[in-house]
């Protein structure tokens, strides 16, 4: 049974995760984060140090809720099922982060990387996370002799995901999907050319 502080806190982070990944780390004032939750600038800081720890709970209440995805889109099937049950989740990746208030990787990256230190360190962490579980699958598959790799699982992993991450990227600023769609469907062949026996 959670206490009151508990889900104070809860609902805390639920209600300014998504302005944090909207607005960023410095673009967040108070005032926003006070007008969101109902709550004095007291009572949040009752309940965390500063807003920095405010914006880092944000930040990972967001990634576990990616990793949480990525996880379930990574089961069942063999190894190349999975590989494109992910490239078809980041298809619709857009859709899936729209009430996070966009990618949390990319907004909160490129956001933090030159004023906080502390959350570019958890978004390298969530990346180096993502990388790592594809790059499971991934050997998963050499070792069941269900696929091939031209390089290393980690090596095809981080590549897989630079250019998954470049077209949500694009896709962002460009408010265009079509960069988003385009490269997941490149993608796909280029997994079935690369990865397929």
């Amino acid at each position: 049974m959670t206490t009151k502080a508990e889900r104070t806190t809860a609902y805390i982070i639920e209600t300014v995760a998504p302005i944090f990944n909207k607005l960023g780390y410095i673009g967040t004032s108070m005032s926003d984060l006070t007008e969101a939750t109902g709550l004095t600038k007291g009572a949040l800081y009752g309940n965390f140090e500063n807003k920095e720890a405010l914006a880092l709970s944000a930040f990972e209440y967001n990634s576990k809720k990616l990793l949480a995805k990525i996880d379930e889109v990574l089961t069942g099937g063999n190894a190349l099922d999975k590989i494109f049950a992910l490239t078809d989740f980041y298809r619709n990746y857009d859709t899936f982060t729209l009430e996070m208030g966009g990618c949390p990787i990319l907004n909160t990256g490129v956001d933090a990387q030159n004023n906080n230190r502390l959350l570019a360190a958890a978004v390298k962490e969530t990346l180096r996370e993502v990388e790592g579980k594809i790059a499971l699958v991934l050997e998963n598959g050499i070792n069941n002799n269900e696929l091939k790799l031209p390089v290393t699982p980690l090596q095809f992993a981080k590549q897989l995901f630079t250019m998954i991450m470049g077209a949500v990227s694009m896709s962002t600023m460009t408010r265009d999907r079509k960069y988003l769609v385009n490269t997941i469907a490149y993608l796909d062949l280029l997994i079935k050319k690369e990865l397929k026996k």
